[in-house]
Order: C-alpha cells, then sequence, then structure tokens
C-alpha cells in the first residue's frame, strides 16, 4: 500500500515537468519602442517573419512609442522572463538611462534588466537634407550653417535618441547651432523633412533608401567608417577631416532572468533569420547591412559601445524639450 501510494505521488510530482509544452508553445511578442517606419520597425518586420517560419509560432510586433524609446524599453525590461515577450531595440537603448542619471532623475530602466540575444544589423547613418536646401556637400552644408547659426533645424527619434546623438557629435565636432525637433521616433523624424518642417536629419539607409531615390531627400555626408556601398559617391566625416564615427544598430534582447534553454532556442532562431532568404532579400533592398552577432559576442560589442555613448551624452549635456 505504502509502495503504491509512494507511486502516485511520485507521478504527481513529476507530471508537471513532463507536462510542460516546449518553447514557444503560443505567440511571441516583439516590441519595437518606435512608430514604424523608422530601422527598428524596418529591421523587426523581417525578422519576426523569418522567425514565424523558424518557431512555427506567430511572432507579432506591437509598437510601443514614447519618450525616445525609453517606452517600450521599459515594458521589456518589466515584462515577465518567459520568452515570450522580446524587443528589437537600437543602440539608444544604453543612453536614455545615462540621459536619466545626467538629469538626476531615476532611470526609467537598467541595463542588467536586459539580456542580449542576437545583434541583427548596424547601420553606418547617413545625414540627409531635404532637396530644397541649396547644399549637396558637407562644405556648402557648413557654410550655410555659419551663415545661419541656430536657425537651420533638424529632426530626431527625440532627444538623446539613435538620430539626435549622432547630430550632436557633428554639430560639436564643426561648433554648429543648430534648432533640435525631436519627435517620437525615426520615421515621424523623416516625415517632419520630407514635409519641409526641418532641413535636415541624421537617419540609417533602411530607412531613408526610397525616399533617397525617389529624389525626396539628398544624402551628404556618411559617419561610417568607410563609404557605403549603396552610396559609392557619399564620403565620410573621416575623409572629410572629423574623427566621428556612428552606427545605428538594432539588436534582440529579453528580459533579465529568461531562462537559459529559452535563450537558446531565441539564439538559435537569430542565427538562423540572417540567413533566410527573404530576410536579406528585404535587408538589402532598403540597404541595410546585415551585421549579426551572437549573445556572447554582441554583449561585449554592446557594453563598448555603450560606454561611448554614454561619454558622449555627457559632452552634450543637458538638454531640454523645447514646450
Amino acid at each position: 500500500m505504502k509502495r503504491c501510494l509512494f507511486a502516485a505521488l511520485f507521478a504527481l510530482a513529476a507530471a508537471p515537468a513532463f507536462a510542460q509544452d516546449a518553447f514557444p508553445s503560443r505567440p511571441i511578442t516583439m516590441i519595437v519602442p518606435f512608430p514604424p517606419g523608422g530601422v527598428a520597425d524596418i529591421t523587426a518586420r523581417p525578422t519576426s517573419a523569418a522567425m514565424e517560419k523558424i518557431l512555427k509560432q506567430p511572432v507579432v510586433i506591437t509598437n510601443r512609442p514614447g519618450a525616445g524609446g525609453a517606452v517600450g524599453n521599459a515594458a521589456l525590461a518589466n515584462a515577465k522572463p518567459d520568452g515570450y515577450t522580446i524587443i528589437m531595440a537600437l543602440s539608444s537603448i544604453t543612453v536614455i538611462p545615462a540621459a536619466d542619471t545626467l538629469f538626476g532623475r531615476k532611470p526609467a530602466y537598467s541595463l542588467d534588466q536586459f539580456m542580449p540575444i542576437a545583434l541583427i544589423s548596424a547601420d553606418p547613418t547617413l545625414l540627409v537634407v531635404h532637396p530644397s536646401l541649396p547644399v549637396k556637400s558637407l562644405q556648402e552644408l557648413l557654410a550655410l550653417a555659419k551663415s545661419k547659426p541656430g536657425q537651420l533645424s533638424y529632426s530626431s527619434s527625440g532627444i538623446y535618441g539613435a538620430l539626435h546623438m549622432p547630430m550632436e557629435m557633428f554639430l560639436h565636432a564643426a561648433k554648429l547651432k543648430m534648432r533640435h525637433v525631436p519627435t517620437t521616433g525615426g520615421g515621424p523624424a523623416i516625415t517632419a523633412l520630407l514635409g519641409g518642417h526641418v532641413e535636415m536629419t541624421a537617419g540609417g539607409p533602411a530607412a531613408i533608401s526610397s525616399h533617397v531615390k525617389a529624389g525626396k531627400l539628398r544624402t551628404v555626408v556618411s559617419w561610417g567608417a568607410t563609404r557605403h556601398a549603396a552610396y559609392p559617391d557619399v564620403p565620410t566625416f573621416k575623409e572629410l577631416g572629423y574623427d566621428i564615427e556612428y552606427y545605428i544598430w538594432a539588436g534582440m534582447f529579453a528580459p533579465r532572468g529568461t531562462p537559459e534553454p529559452v535563450m537558446k532556442v531565441l539564439r538559435d532562431a537569430a542565427r538562423k533569420v540572417v540567413d533566410d532568404p527573404d530576410f536579406k532579400s528585404t535587408m538589402a533592398k532598403v540597404n541595410s547591412p546585415i551585421q549579426y552577432m551572437d549573445a556572447p559576442e554582441f554583449s561585449k560589442y554592446w557594453e563598448a559601445d555603450g560606454k561611448r555613448l554614454a561619454a558622449l551624452v555627457k559632452v552634450v549635456g543637458k538638454v531640454e524639450a523645447k514646450k
């Protein structure tokens, strides 16, 4: 009798482990902390489509814009660490806590709340202007900006965001003043430029390529270390004597505490995504170079990039939103 009772209890105790569904057994939510139209969204959509084929489950994009990406980033940081909520974040994920600290306010999240899954892309940022602006080179832009200090304007994805930081790099290096017009994301920043509400912006190739091809925007200079293959006639800042370099990278993260077996599934899926023919084709069409790194390598890259951007925040100093 005791032996039967023990066997029954053992079976009950073991049942949950055997009954547990393999990951993933239901849809995964991929947060994009910006509106549609920017680098994060443009990268996330083909990524999610490829992941669905690999994982055999829907990977649903949820745009959570606000505060230069802080709203969506914080949502991921506080999500249940079960692998069913991940994020396609930009390089600005590292800047926001540094900016919060600069202002003496409690950060919206801390970087140790995230676990890197993989780096997907790293776009060398390009400075683009509205066709009505009478400049076709950096030299012409510098001359015009110096003749109109504080009058030329540029849009960004938000204060201290992924498009604000490269512009601040440029303005500090060239000792220029311009009017900053922050928006809620890369898509709205480009929309503001297309509408003629500002004269320029910094943008990733993925977000600007179709507008450049249509003649609606003009490329002037690149923050890349070398010239972009799709824009061979566009010089880099380094070529022109400015030691500045900047990339808008897009990478996937999960909340801290996500089980290692689940992380392995997500990492394996990301590795397969970048080899997916449809994914490659989509990224090629928007001139966005794939720069895959698995979690260990991506973690080192993220740490180094984070230190550089945190130092830049101190150089930029306090930037308040204008009412």
